[in-house]
């Protein structure tokens, strides 16, 4: 034993038992393939484990290492604040399926719907300020579905439309219910710690991305005169509040836990014990 304070005794390194495992190994490997992968296998185990024999006996083998000073160890890891959340099994002895609860359907639509008022009051408002028409924007996108205002000269896009105020409206208020009802299904799938930023902010800059490479194809008209600054404020506008409606609504428990007799609304008779 060394009388060294600074070095402690361990037991010394050696390969001698992977390399008897991998003799091992061989020998049975040859059962499947060749007498001779056997033979190359015994005699590679025989000499690992000969090897490792003699690094046990008649005393194993040590060897000395330094100690480390306590300055310059390595600083002992912060304990994060953050906790992890224990999954709970799911009612009637079932497995927890996830997401547990959810935001009802009926919360995407209103969310769409109140996201598109302030997406739709911020487009008029840039009509207004910038053309000085609220209709600018409404007339532009009907343009996809009212041939009359695709071919139309800028003018005629400051001008009232009641075909396009229709299509418009019914455009509008379609793709707001279901990217309302989009937000309900993505929300319980993202971070919940910063939900409002995936759900309000992310979203409405990636569908400004998927927008501008495929809007020349839908509506060539809003793609010529759109102003893209001011479309990524009404779609962050559109997720911020559509975002927050749904945010805010009360979860309700999924009901894939549950058997399939109460799935379908069976009552069975209760067994009196």
């Amino acid at each position: 034993m060394s009388e060294d304070p600074n070095k402690i005794e361990l037991p010394a390194p050696t390969c001698w038992p992977i390399v008897a495992a991998f003799g091992l190994c061989l020998v049975f490997a040859g059962l499947v393939t060749s007498l001779i992968v056997s033979a190359v296998g015994f005699l590679t185990g025989l000499i690992g484990a000969i090897g490792w024999f003699r690094d046990v006996f008649p005393h194993p083998k040590h060897e000395y290492v330094e100690i480390v000073p306590l300055q310059d160890r390595a600083v002992a890891t912060k304990r994060s604040e953050r906790h992890v959340e224990h999954l709970h099994f799911g009612d009637h002895g079932h497995r927890l399926h996830l997401p547990v609860a959810v935001h009802p359907y009926l919360s995407g639509v209103k969310g769409g719907l109140a996201g598109g008022f302030a997406m739709a009051v911020l487009a008029c408002a840039w009509g207004f300020c910038k053309y000085h028409s609220i209709w600018y924007p409404i007339n532009l996108l009907a343009a996809a579905g009212v041939p009359s205002l695709a071919i139309a000269g800028v003018q005629s896009l400051h001008e009232f439309s009641a075909l396009g105020l229709l299509v418009a409206t019914v455009t509008h208020l379609t793709m707001a219910i279901l990217i309302g009802l989009l937000y309900v299904v993505l929300l319980p799938m993202l971070p919940a710690r910063f939900e409002w930023f995936w759900g309000g902010i992310v979203p409405p800059i990636i569908w400004t991305a998927l927008v501008a490479a495929s809007l020349r194809m839908i509506n060539p008209m809003l793609a010529e005169y759109v102003d893209w600054p001011w479309f990524v404020v009404c779609q962050v506008a559109f997720g911020m509040v559509g975002g927050y409606v749904v945010f805010k609504s009360e979860k309700v428990e999924t009901i894939q836990s549950l058997p399939l007799a109460a799935k379908l609304g069976v009552e069975a008779q209760r067994k009196e014990p």
